[in-house]
């Protein structure tokens, strides 16, 4: 069972120009995120929300983007007048009044995304049912992320969780502890849009390089962003190949014809490792 104080949302004035994000779940959940700075990348954060709260076996990635609103308000750069856009997709088309609550909207018309996306079929989304039931449910959970109880401003890098400790159980509490501890060697990832020869070449390359360069443990995993979009969007990924070192930091990447021997050497920078 949810926590009812969870499920309570807190009155906050909202800044006058932010981006916001909605995630609702088949059985009506919502969670939420305000960002004023508009530098964040939110559908990760949100899914992993809905984990924490309703105690999910996986993040439930494939709600996004079917069940999700944006909202983003902003000054036209030459009139300086406040301009809104607000669209969302046709399974949340319902909950269009809710949204104009929590994002402060007067009657704003909510624009349809109405292109097909193959992952909101029908079939696709009931295949999760057994899996994820809690999503089936109603738990009447309508949460902003940085209105957590106990919970400080939410950061929405990648790098941290939506809850603290303090507000977690103890098997929560480990299975965040263990998330949050420092990765051993390197974290690598390839986002390609598809799988192809160039890029089962690109794959074979970099596999062998790393084997003679490296004698630390990696992990390299390769994401294919048309199956994936949330985790290109996660990692602000704009164009296909791209190779993201994400441990041990500074992350940094290289895109397209930058994947060379002699820059994947300077992306790795072996030393780093020993410094970490």
């Amino acid at each position: 069972m949810i926590n009812p104080a969870v499920t309570t949302v807190r009155s906050q004035s909202l800044p006058f120009l932010y981006k916001g994000l909605a995630l609702f779940t088949p059985g009506g959940d919502l969670v939420y995120c305000i960002d004023p700075d508009k530098r964040g990348h939110w559908h990760t954060q949100l899914c992993r929300a809905l984990q924490t709260l309703l105690h999910l076996p996986e993040l439930p990635l494939f709600l996004v983007p079917c069940y999700t609103a944006t909202l983003d308000r902003w000054l036209h750069p030459h009139t300086q007048q406040l301009q809104i856009s607000a669209e969302l997709y046709p399974r949340v088309w319902r909950y269009r009044s809710l949204l104009n609550i929590l994002f402060d909207l007067s009657d704003q018309p909510w624009h349809l995304i109405t292109h097909p996306v193959e992952m909101c079929d029908p079939w696709v989304i009931n295949s999760y049912r057994d899996q994820f039931p809690q999503l089936w449910q109603n738990n009447n959970l309508i949460v902003r992320l940085d209105q957590l109880p106990g919970h400080p401003e939410f950061d929405p890098a990648p790098s941290r969780t939506v809850a603290t400790a303090s507000s977690l159980g103890p098997a929560e509490s480990a299975a965040m502890e263990a998330e949050t501890q420092r990765p051993q060697g390197y974290v690598l990832r390839l986002f390609v849009s598809s799988q192809n020869t160039h890029t089962t070449g690109i794959l074979e390359n970099l596999h062998q390089l790393l084997e003679q360069v490296l004698d630390v443990p990696y992990t390299l995993k390769v994401i294919d962003v048309s199956k994936h979009p949330e985790r290109a969007e996660a990692d602000q990924i704009a164009a296909t190949p791209t190779l993201v070192k994400a441990w041990p930091q500074p992350v940094r990447r290289l895109v397209g014809n930058q994947l060379e021997t002699d820059t994947i050497l300077q992306l790795l920078d072996i030393t780093e490792i020993q410094s970490s």
